[in-house]
This record gives C-alpha cells, sequence and structure tokens, in this order.
C-alpha cells in the first residue's frame, strides 16, 4: 500500500482515540475468558447430582473449554496477519455468543461438551490477541500495568461469574449462569468496532498516518517519531522476509525466546491454578461445606485474586517481572505445602474447612501477584514483530493444552482412591519448586524496555 493510499485510508475512516477508552475496550476480553473459565465451578455443583457425574466427567466438561481454546489460540496466529489485532478480537467475540447461547440451550452432557469445545473457540482466539493488542497499544514504561489489564479483566470474570453462581446456586439455574457471558461479549464487540489497529500492525501495512493517530492518543509527544522511527527500523529488518510460520520461531535467534515464553506457558498451568479456579467449590464441598458456603468462600476467592491483581499493575512497571515471579512461586510453594499438610492431617471438618479455604487464598494471592499478569505481559513483549503473532498462538496453544491437562486430570488425582486433594497440594507445591528455579536461572528482565528494543537486543 503506498503512503498516498495510506492517507487516504486513514482520512476516509477518521477516529476519535480515548486512551482510557483503548485499553478498557482491549483488555475486555479477559473478561470472556476469566467468566467462561470460572463459571463452570458453580455449574459442576448443579449438574454433578442431576446428570449423576463421575469424576471422569467433570474433567472432560471442564476440559471441553481448553480444546476448543488450544484451536482457537492456534487460529490466532494467521488472523492477527491476515485482519489484524483488533478485528480477530471481534471475531472471538462472536464466536462467544454463539457458543455461550448453544450452551444456555444444550439439552444433555455430550451436547453441553461439544458446544463448551465451541466456546473454548472464542476463548482462545480471544486470550491469544488482547495480550498482543495491548502490549503494541502501550508505551513502554506503562506496558506492564497496560498489559496487567489484561488480568484483571480475566480475575474480574472469575469473580462475576463466582458471583452468579452463589446467586444461582439454590435455584439450580445453571443455564443462566452460561448465560451471563453474553453481555461482555456483545459489548466487546460493539466497542471494538470504533477502536483502531495497533501501529505497528499499521506501519506494517504502510499505514503510517493512521498508526501516527493512534501512537497520538497513547504516547508522549516527544515519543511519536522515535517510536515509528523503531517500529520502522524493524520492519527494514524483516524486508524480504515473509510473515513468520511456526517453524521460524526456531530461528537461533528467536528460539530463547520462545523457550522463555513456553516455561511461562506451562508454568503458569502447572503451579496449580485452574485446579483450583474450576474446582474450588467441589473440593471444598468432599471436605464436608455446604455447597451453599463453599461457593460463598468462592467469592472470597475470587474478590482476593481480583485485589492482588489491581496491585501488580502499580508495582510491575517499578518492581520489575521477574522478582514478581520468584515472590509468587515463594507464597505458591509455602501455602500448597500447608494445604497438604492441612488437609492430610486435620480432621475436624469446621477447622479443616476455614484452614483450607484461608491457605487457598494465599495461595491464590501469590499466584495473582507473579504468575497470573506478569506471564501474559512477559509472553507479549519477548516475540519479535512478525512473529509476534505466531509466538503468541504458539504460548497460547500451550497454554491452554496444559490447561486442558490439569483440569482433566485433577478430578481423577484428587479422587480419594488416587492422591486426594492432601496428595494433590503436595504435587503442585513440587511443581512450584521446580519453577521457581527455573525462573531463576532462565527468564530476563523486560521491564522498561521498549518492544523494538527487546527485538533489536535478541537480534544482536
Amino acid at each position: 500500500m503506498t503512503q498516498s493510499t495510506a492517507s487516504a485510508v486513514s482520512s476516509s475512516t477518521p477516529r476519535s482515540i480515548n486512551p482510557v477508552t483503548l485499553y478498557a475496550f482491549g483488555a475486555l476480553g479477559g473478561i470472556l475468558f476469566g467468566y467462561d473459565l470460572g463459571v463452570i465451578a458453580g455449574i459442576l455443583v448443579v449438574i454433578s447430582k442431576t446428570w449423576q457425574l463421575s469424576g471422569l466427567d467433570k474433567g472432560v466438561v471442564t476440559a471441553a473449554l481448553s480444546v476448543g481454546a488450544v484451536l482457537g489460540a492456534g487460529l490466532a496466529a494467521r488472523l492477527t496477519g491476515r485482519i489484524g489485532r483488533r478485528r480477530t478480537i471481534m471475531v472471538a467475540g462472536g464466536v462467544v455468543i454463539l457458543g455461550t447461547l448453544a450452551c444456555v440451550l444444550a439439552p444433555g452432557f455430550g451436547s453441553l461438551v461439544a458446544f463448551r469445545t465451541v466456546l473454548g473457540l472464542g476463548v482462545g482466539l480471544s486470550s491469544a490477541t488482547v495480550p498482543t493488542y495491548l502490549s503494541e497499544l502501550a508505551p513502554a514504561r506503562i506496558r506492564g500495568a497496560m498489559g496487567s489489564l489484561n488480568q484483571i479483566f480475566i480475575v474480574s470474570g472469575i469473580l462475576i461469574a463466582f458471583l452468579v453462581d452463589y446467586w444461582l446456586q439454590p435455584h439450580g439455574q445453571w443455564r443462566w449462569m452460561f448465560a451471563g457471558a453474553l453481555l461482555p461479549a456483545v459489548v466487546l464487540v460493539a466497542g471494538l468496532a470504533f477502536l483502531p489497529e495497533t501501529p505497528r500492525w499499521l506501519v506494517n501495512l504502510g499505514r503510517e498516518d493512521e498508526a501516527r493517530a493512534v501512537l497520538a492518543a497513547t504516547h508522549p509527544a516527544d515519543e511519536i517519531e522515535a517510536e515509528l522511527a523503531s517500529i520502522r527500523e524493524v520492519i527494514r529488518l524483516d524486508t524480504g522476509q515473509t510473515a513468520y510460520r511456526v517453524r521460524e520461531l526456531l530461528a537461533p535467534w528467536v528460539r530463547p525466546m520462545l523457550f522463555v515464553a513456553l516455561l511461562l506457558a506451562i508454568g503458569q498451568q502447572f503451579s496449580g491454578v485452574n485446579a483450583i479456579n474450576a474446582y474450588f467449590p467441589t473440593m471444598l464441598v468432599a471436605l464436608g461445606l455446604t455447597a451453599n458456603t463453599a461457593l460463598l468462600s468462592a467469592v472470597v476467592l475470587g474478590v482476593t485474586k481480583l485485589a492482588f491483581t489491581a496491585w501488580v499493575v502499580f508495582v510491575v512497571d517499578r518492581w520489575g517481572r521477574k522478582p514478581l515471579l520468584l515472590i509468587g512461586n515463594v507464597v505458591m510453594v509455602v501455602t500448597l505445602a500447608l494445604a497438604g499438610w492441612v488437609v492430610t492431617h486435620v480432621h475436624d471438618k469446621g477447622t479443616l474447612g476455614v484452614l483450607t479455604v484461608v491457605l487457598l487464598v494465599l495461595y491464590l494471592a501469590g499466584y495473582e501477584l507473579g504468575w497470573g499478569a506478569v506471564v501474559w505481559v512477559m509472553m507479549a513483549e519477548v516475540f519479535p514483530l512478525k512473529a509476534r503473532g505466531a509466538g503468541m498462538g504458539v504460548a497460547s496453544v500451550v497454554l491452554w493444552a496444559a490447561t486442558g491437562v490439569i483440569t482433566a486430570v485433577y478430578p481423577i488425582m484428587s479422587d480419594g482412591n488416587h492422591l486426594g486433594v492432601g496428595g494433590s497440594m503436595y504435587v503442585f507445591a513440587g511443581v512450584n519448586v521446580v519453577l521457581l528455579l527455573l525462573t531463576t536461572w532462565l527468564v530476563p528482565e523486560t521491564r522498561g524496555r521498549s518492544l523494538e528494543q527487546i527485538e533489536l537486543g535478541l537480534r544482536h
């Protein structure tokens, strides 16, 4: 596209860009991720008895979302390159709307599993694209905070899901629990119709006037031309290359960051977080609490997650990414080990329930402080421009595959005939010890560096 054509396109589609609106709607995709991930916790409490679900059945219906998300994340790389980051998120919202309606109308267990998979397709597209959209919009000095918005919206979605579960569970209205995802999906699609593409994607297509307008809304005036120059330099270095395919992520200068992104993606899920998010109420019911008390405890858990994620927004660009990951790991190791001991040694149901809730809430505080928000920020930072869509797609596929493994296996491993809840906590504590060591040795710090500085550093 020529410069004159780009100018024509820009002038024919003027947009008034408000930075708060830009970031808020960009991050709203996280609501879809969080709500659909969290709402199954209450739905399982209702349908487990109605449909006589086994541990395997619970794992299958929970993991179905992850199966669809793996497919969606795999499609994200191709779509973000062809139609842009913004339109890909809009497509994701549309798929979530269709998948949600199908789940609401599901006549039985088999159809619910199938429709949850469709729903996951949209969630995977969103989760692979929203962090890239936000990281490419934000200036370096606040990119960590803006990227953390995605995690704030994820945990907000989980909290909203827990509240909806708590309100509707006494009435057995699990279909209305699913329907709650419709509102954020509709708002997301409608809002993004009025928002711009990222400057990096626009410059790559020769549409510099539009890119400059976006930068003017998100960057100080004295940084705009320098940012454009950095983007041009990265694109110049890529001249003559075709769009990155997945295999090109294995290029020697890209490979180290691919390894870091995959370590973060796998580690986030193998830390045990979604075993807690998805099965917290059923876990507490198994330990002797009533369904209503278990769901109320889940709401407390959701509030804690939101509070600590919000705090990360204010410290991630001052403390750095790596220190937060390490602090979070230490908290998770200690709380999981203590939770394992409590479950296996405390026999009074009242004391057992209170201590388990307290320790798992503290565990999730540690998770949100480190591995919750920081992983999504760093995965979107470390890949070079042309590889960013493919890299985030691969990392998101791996992350969702790991989510599927954990959510499918946990009901079986935590069964009394296998490891039990206490033994499972010990396993997750051990995994977090390994993550602590690998993070110390292998994960770099990206705080305060522009995306182009990170990329040029990789090239040299």
